[in-house]
């Protein structure tokens, strides 16, 4: 343009590039949080609200990142409301805090204690309030009834507000009654009633007299084990196919009572066909393993006998020197003859060492006391049956709850790791028991015990046993593994005064000790050797007892040895429904001391089970002799025989006797047995009540000269009788009535026994 110089026209430019550029900053600035502004805060300081915050102070004004911010405040769990807005540059955080929990209260509760339902909240005092987390703690306490069988319970929170915004937590509590299972149903059975299935499961019926058991109210992982109760049940009775289809419990519309039901398919029943061996493995003879098998040809299809049958050949070879094996049982069902014919098949397992044992979960036990009781050690060859027999030992040891055992990979392919898990429960015991006996009279003992002495495996017993007719106290200590070896070491010493006035008119006293080793021959066979040294006296001999007493009043001392072999099959050495067991012993006394003589005993049982374990025949006996050496065998040293040992005559009611003043004499040789039938009562079966009908018989007698003074037929005795035996929740009670059908004219008779005590 004429008149215009570019000089000017580059300065005109550059003032108008400038404007624009501060225009363009202004509107930016105007977009910037200049400050944060945090109101309405009362222990909670503000730079605190804003830490939390996504938007800070230089970050641009966004509807998103103030979105984010409210989010963010709100998952604190510090506030109860939260109001962001913008003013200008400013931008306005205004919260409502959620108060602090001062005190939790429970009110209503008496079935859980105020601190089991602490342990079931997560809220504590000092800690924000949120309904959120009140909520998540009503659930809790609601489950901790529903363990506890009460599904009809319910759980209010209540708050109290305080000054400072504070609140106390208070929750109400209405816990209802117990939910009882009111009735099991059990759909699609045939061969076996409700009522017997009833009796497999360990889920119970409501019943008036299950005041001491839980049984009856409804637990989904009790019901869960019922199941598989039922399944080993069938299984074990022939039913292969057997399924449990479901198991549903359904509760009352007013959440008073469960209603449980099983549905099953029972399927055919099969038997035991035939059996063989087929072994992949070289040099190895089949022939001897037939023996090994449990299993009954012709008998009913027994799953459990058939996981026995596979412990004993998995032994057997091993034994045989393959030290990796592998048996799977191959089952092939005839439909039309409703037989099962099984094969087992021997083959070479995987060649797996054991690379390491970890124990864990043992506070107190040391790792020696469960280490010894495996079969198996570090870089031994693994074996299945010799690990599951390890496992059933630690729990044998009744120091733990339970007892895990897993298997992990170890360092290479063929290194393995074995993990055992143990919890550990109490050991200790004080035990205070009461009852009364004819034999004893009223009686009271007491006891304190360790089992696992100093986490060392050993067992020390003080006792102590106060009864109309004896007294006795008594120190007992055990080392299981003497000098690190499966020899059982112990020490006792004892002090025992017995009334014996109303038999035989004499008192006696002893005080001594033992020592005591025992060991396992086999897994069924152990022995036992004891070393006694006592002093023993006969005292306070009426004047008018019989002369053969009165010649025996004095002191004595007994140094004596003695052996005992226990070879014991019996399934259970309580309740023993099936199996045998025999004991050989025999003590000898004159290894110093003042008396001198050779006892002989032999005594065993066999069980018989009938009807699924529920009828047993128990045929016992028991023989002894005893001879002095050079001398006469002391009162204190002889048998004697009536009471519990032969029922239907009192205790020492039997056997050698002085004719005029009737005192019992006692025996050099006895002789008694018993065969007893025990059944069920029709009662339920967790009353524990059973009967009983027995004969015993037996007899005692002196085998040499004692002059016409003494009535010493030696005759055989027996009697008859009927008994009832109740495991009640305070203790066993025994009820026997006999009378006698063989007898001698001195022969005291006691047609009633009874027996009750319980220990706590």
């Amino acid at each position: 343009m004429p008149g215009i110089s570019p000089l000017r026209s580059l300065r005109a430019l550059a003032v108008l590039v400038s404007l624009l550029v501060s225009s363009a900053g202004v509107g930016a600035a105007e977009d910037v949080v200049r400050e944060i502004v945090v109101e309405g805060t009362q222990r909670i300081e503000p730079e605190t609200v804003r830490s939390y915050m996504i938007v800070q102070v230089g970050d641009r004004f966004s509807d998103v990142a103030m979105d984010r911010t409210l989010k963010a405040l709100y998952a604190t769990g510090l506030f109860a409301d939260v109001a962001v807005r913008r003013e200008g540059d400013r931008l306005v955080v205004r919260v409502v805090e959620n108060p602090v929990i001062n005190r939790i209260a429970f009110e209503g509760n008496r079935a859980i204690s105020d601190k089991d339902l602490q342990n079931e909240v997560q809220l504590k005092p000092r800690l924000v309030y949120t309904r959120t987390k009140v909520q998540a703690d009503v659930e809790r306490m609601l489950t901790a009834y529903r363990r506890k069988g009460r599904f009809a319970a319910s759980v209010e929170p209540k708050i109290i507000r305080l000054d400072q915004n504070r609140v106390d937590l208070v929750f109400e509590i209405a816990e209802g009654e117990v939910t009882k299972v009111q009735r099991i149903n059990v759909v699609g059975n045939k061969f076996f009633s409700d009522s017997q299935l009833r009796d497999e499961i360990q889920t119970k019926e409501a019943r008036w007299y299950r005041f001491f058991t839980s049984d009856d109210t409804y637990d989904p992982d009790r019901l869960t084990f019922d199941r598989e109760l039922l399944r080993r049940y069938y299984l074990k009775n022939g039913f292969a196919d057997f399924q449990v289809l479901s198991a549903v419990a359904e509760l009352a519309p007013d959440r008073s009572a469960f209603f449980v039901t099983f549905t099953v398919e029972e399927g055919p029943r099969y038997k035991f066909g035939t059996f063989d061996i087929e072994s992949r493995l070289a040099d190895l003879d089949t022939s001897t393993l037939a023996e090994t098998i449990t299993i009954k040809g012709g008998g009913w299809y027994n799953a459990e006998e058939v996981e026995n049958s596979i412990q004993a050949l998995t032994e057997a070879v091993n034994n045989a020197g393959f030290a990796f094996v592998d048996i799977r049982p191959l089952a092939r069902r005839n439909p039309a003859e409703r037989t099962i014919d099984v094969r087992f098949e021997v083959q070479e397992g995987p060649r797996v060492y054991i690379e390491r044992i970890n124990i864990v979960g043992n506070v107190r036990t040391l790792d020696k006391v469960v280490r010894r009781e495996f079969r198996l050690a570090e870089g031994d060859a693994f074996n299945a049956a010799k690990l599951r027999r390890s496992r059933q030992r630690i729990k044998d040891l009744n120091f733990f709850k339970n007892v895990d055992m897993a298997t992990q990979p170890g360092s290479r392919p063929d290194r393995m790791v074995v993990e055992v898990k143990v919890d550990e429960k109490p050991t200790g015991e004080i035990t205070f028991g009461a009852g009364y006996s004819t034999t004893e009279g009223a009686l009271v003992d007491v006891g304190l015990r360790e089992r696992n002495l100093l986490g060392k495996g050993q067992d020390l017993r003080v006792g102590a046993m106060f009864s109309e007719r004896k007294t006795e106290f008594d120190v007992r200590f055990t080392e299981p593994y003497f000098t690190n070896r499966p020899l059982a070491a112990g020490i006792d010493a004892f002090y025992i005064t017995r009334n014996n006035q109303r038999q035989s008119r004499y008192d006696e006293r002893t005080v001594g000790s033992a020592l005591r080793l025992g060991y396992d021959i086999t897994g069924f066979l152990r022995h036992g050797v004891t070393y006694t040294v006592s002093g023993r006296e006969v005292e306070n001999v009426k004047d008018d007892a019989s002369r053969f007493i009165k010649e025996q009043e004095g002191k004595s001392t007994v140094s004596m040895i003695g052996q005992t072999f226990t070879y014991d099959r019996r399934n259970s050495k309580l309740e023993p429904s099936e199996g045998y067991v025999a004991r050989l012993g025999n003590d000898v006394a004159g290894v110093g001391g003042s008396v001198s003589y050779v006892r002989l005993r032999l005594d065993g049982g066999y069980y018989i089970p009938l009807s699924g374990n529920r009828w047993v025949i128990s045929l016992s006996g028991s023989t002894g002799y005893v001879v002095g050496l050079d001398q006469n065998v002391r009162i204190v040293d002889r048998f004697f025989l009536g009471g519990d040992t032969l029922r239907g005559f009192e205790v020492a009611g039997v056997g050698p006797r002085d004719r005029e003043t009737r005192d019992a004499l006692g025996g050099r040789l006895v002789y008694f047995g018993s065969t007893e039938l025990r059944f069920p009562l029709g009662v339920a079966e967790e009353l524990g009540m059973l009967g009983r009908v027995f004969s015993d018989f037996g007899a005692l007698q002196m085998p040499e000269e004692s002059g016409p003074e003494v009535f010493d037929s030696g005759a055989l005795r027996m009697s008859v009788g009927v008994g009832l035996s109740w495991r009640t929740p305070l203790g066993l009670l025994n009820i026997d009535l006999a009378t006698p059908i063989l007898k001698q004219s001195l022969d005291e008779e006691e047609m009633f026994r009874f027996s009750f005590g319980t220990r706590f």
